[in-house]
């Protein structure tokens, strides 16, 4: 979701008697535990044991509601009474605007929007990200990684992995699908990566989507008068208006780069933590594994359209409700010994991509990225280790999306040189 970086995190405020006028939690609960940087706050643990849907305390002290279990957050996504759109929620977020004053979602936007709308833009997008039609892009990823990988071993390390591999591939393979020509790809990355670093100042962010809107504004036109077979040009040949091609180019951008390039860098930070389990990377559910322990979506929301009765507590028509996909995915009564990293465990009900009508369209392309990209990484050097001590690696705790900022790695000679340079690589296109 589009939503401030900014989270709280207040304590869990303790209370008993009525539900009703119990102390709320204060905010989200979203940073995570400070002995481990991919395990959630152990408040959300012991909220989903003793009150799996909770009172919150939104910051303008207006109330809502926390729901911090596997079975309580599936059925909120799963259920229409529940909406989408932002401009109905009061965000649970420092700086947010007063509830109603959010705007609606401008057109194309359909990830803010509910059905009949929602439905229509995408029934327009689905057939280009179904598993058969994702397994053609399967050549082309595996070739975008072994350039990086190549890219990789000629600099040597110490490396940012982060620069280097995690946000090149994802950001290559969004120019592919929306079929930026190649000889623009350099400038449209450059853009999109600033859009989605936690280190650009506002104004910067401001300007790469400023840059980022006019781009893609041309280069509809340029579809249109002169199609090809990507994604954008055949959009083009349906009814769909020119400002709701060049917001849906908006948004496949926005979900495809930043979510898949923190879960690489973030994965393999994971796996280097994790040793014993890179034997089993392969394997069916691996990918599905590291989604669901890593959970880089800490949380999404939903409005109540009406009165809803969920858990024997009434949620009334308008209250905002938090849905934490951090604890869920980490709920034991759903997965055995769910704090453990184990990519042999069958992995289904896991909510990294959501569920129900909003579920993410993209994930199947996500998959395959991931797929290819960490085990060609730890297969390429099998020797990669942290070039800095894990406590070092700076998290992106206050970001909507979790990952790392930076991941600085190695590797020993026999699995390409290695230099002093701890610079960024030049990007491959």
């Amino acid at each position: 979701m589009r939503h401030s970086d900014a989270v709280n995190s207040s304590p869990v405020f303790e209370g008993r008697g009525d539900p009703e006028s119990r102390p709320a939690v204060a905010g989200l609960l979203t940073p995570r535990s400070v002995e481990c940087p991919f395990d959630p706050a152990e408040e959300l643990s012991r909220l989903r044991a003793e009150q799996p849907l909770v009172r919150v305390s939104h910051p303008d002290g207006t109330p809502g509601w926390l729901a911090t279990s596997q079975s309580t957050v599936r059925a909120v996504l799963a259920d229409q009474r529940f909406s989408a759109r932002p401009d109905l929620m009061n965000l649970p977020l420092p700086d947010a605007p007063p509830p109603g004053q959010m705007p609606p979602a401008q057109p194309g936007m359909f990830p803010d929007m509910d059905p009949p709308d929602h439905t229509r833009y995408r029934r327009r997008l689905i057939g280009w990200f179904t598993v058969r039609r994702v397994r053609e892009f399967t050549t082309r990823v595996e070739q975008i990684v072994a350039d990086h990988l190549d890219a990789m071993s000629r600099h040597g390390g110490p490396l940012d992995l982060v620069t280097a591999y995690a946000q090149p591939i994802p950001a290559l393979m969004i120019c592919e699908l929306l079929g930026v020509p190649y000889t623009e790809r350099e400038q449209f990355q450059e853009h999109a990566v600033l859009l989605t670093s936690t280190a650009a100042t506002a104004d910067a962010r401001l300007a790469a989507i400023t840059a980022l809107h006019a781009y893609l504004t041309d280069l509809v036109s340029a579809k249109r008068a002169q199609p090809d077979d990507d994604l954008l040009s055949q959009l083009t040949t349906t009814d769909l208006t020119h400002d709701e091609l060049v917001n849906i180019a908006i948004v496949l951008l926005g979900a495809g780069l930043d979510t898949t390039a923190n879960m690489l860098a973030l994965g393999a930070f994971a796996l280097l933590e994790h040793p014993d389990q890179l034997p089993a990377l392969t394997t069916a559910g691996a990918i599905d594994e590291l989604l669901r322990y890593l959970s880089i979506t800490p949380f999404t929301m939903r409005s109540a359209l009406t009165d809803v009765d969920m858990n024997g507590q009434l949620i009334t028509a308008g209250e905002t409700v938090s849905l934490s996909i951090q604890a869920a995915n980490r709920d034991p009564d759903h997965w055995p010994d769910p704090d453990a990293l184990d990519l042999t465990r069958p992995t289904a009900g896991h909510l990294a991509f959501g569920h129900g009508i909003h579920q993410c369209l993209g994930q199947q392309l996500a998959r395959v990225e991931l797929q290819i990209a960490l085990p060609g990484l730890f297969d390429r050097f099998p020797t990669l280790h942290l070039a800095e001590p894990a406590e070092n690696v700076p998290m992106r705790n206050q970001a909507s999306i979790y990952g790392v900022t930076r991941l600085l790695v190695g590797w020993s000679s026999s699995g390409g040189s290695t230099s002093d340079d701890t610079g960024q690589l030049p990007l491959q296109y």
